[in-house]
């Protein structure tokens, strides 16, 4: 059955012509070995939406000598989640990681605004300069060489849509809760401070094949085919798999792609696993 996720369509209704804007949150460089993430605990409930408004900072400076997914990030708690229904969300310590983790229990600050954004030097379905055009360097850098190696095999990848703001994101999220309902939603976007487009790491790729969708069927086409067997040469890694809803929180996004740097994208894709697991920080299944 093929599920549609947010069409170019969908996005215009919300936010004009210049905003096809997909799922969640639903990216050479010389990186070198960034520190896992690492945060603290607040006691916002996970239920309402998050007042860590989330924000961006440069890229991270700082490395480590290694990565390991035994490495989990180190927080403080100042309440102990209980359950999924009223866990507190974890406030991100180190946004400007290459490794940062955003998701429904993790959220960005709000003031958090990532400045190194450029704009990629690669094929977009649309004509506007918009914000969602662009990815932080080290991303942007690693997207070119990526769609230059599709490119090589005969394929034509499209970036559809990069960094997204705070401010968009509670616009794109509301939308859909107005028309599809909290439940779907909740599986295809990111409540406002909790999306990794707001990091300036991910971004939805799409083909002509697909329509330049971002729907599940990108990842039959030969395109989203390439993309998932190639993306961690790259630095990229599919962040929502196909299987992992209960992991993520989020339903299966081919189109997806977040850059985490060649050494852990590696490691996550030949497992198999994603980033929670990775780093050992899951999302409930009844969190969604």
């Amino acid at each position: 059955m093929k599920k549609k996720c947010y069409t170019m369509a969908g996005i215009t209704a919300v936010l004009g012509t210049a905003a096809i804007i997909g799922g969640c949150g639903g990216s050479s460089s010389s990186k070198g070995t960034e520190a896992p993430p690492t945060a603290i605990v607040s006691s916002v409930p996970s239920t309402s939406e998050p007042t860590l408004d989330p924000t961006k900072t440069p890229e991270s400076t700082a490395a480590s000598s290694a990565i390991s997914p035994t490495s989990a990030p180190t927080s403080k708690a100042t309440s102990k989640p209980t359950d999924s229904s009223n866990s507190s969300i974890t406030a991100v310590a180190n946004p400007e990681s290459l490794q940062v983790i955003a998701n429904k229990n993790r959220a960005l600050p709000s003031n958090y605004i990532p400045d190194d954004l450029v704009e990629p030097n690669v094929p977009f379905p649309y004509k506007e300069k918009v914000e969602k055009r662009k990815l932080r360097k080290a991303a942007a850098d690693a997207l070119e060489e990526m769609f230059a190696g599709a490119s090589n095999d005969g394929l034509t990848l499209y970036a559809v849509s990069g960094y997204r703001s705070y401010a968009t994101q509670k616009s794109l999220y509301n939308h859909y809760v107005e028309t599809q309902g909290e439940e779907h939603a909740s599986r295809y976007s990111a409540k406002p401070g909790t999306s990794e487009h707001q990091t300036g790491l991910a971004m939805d790729v799409s083909s002509q094949s697909a329509g330049f969708q971002l729907e599940e069927n990108f990842g039959t086409t030969p395109e989203g085919k390439w993309l998932a067997a190639h993306c961690a040469e790259y630095g990229f890694v599919i962040r929502y798999p196909n299987g992992k809803e209960n992991i993520t929180g989020y339903a299966y996004e081919p189109w997806h792609v977040r850059y985490v740097g060649k050494d852990v994208a590696q490691q996550v894709m030949a497992k198999g696993t994603t980033l929670e697991e990775f780093y050992q920080l899951a999302v409930p299944a009844s969190g969604n």
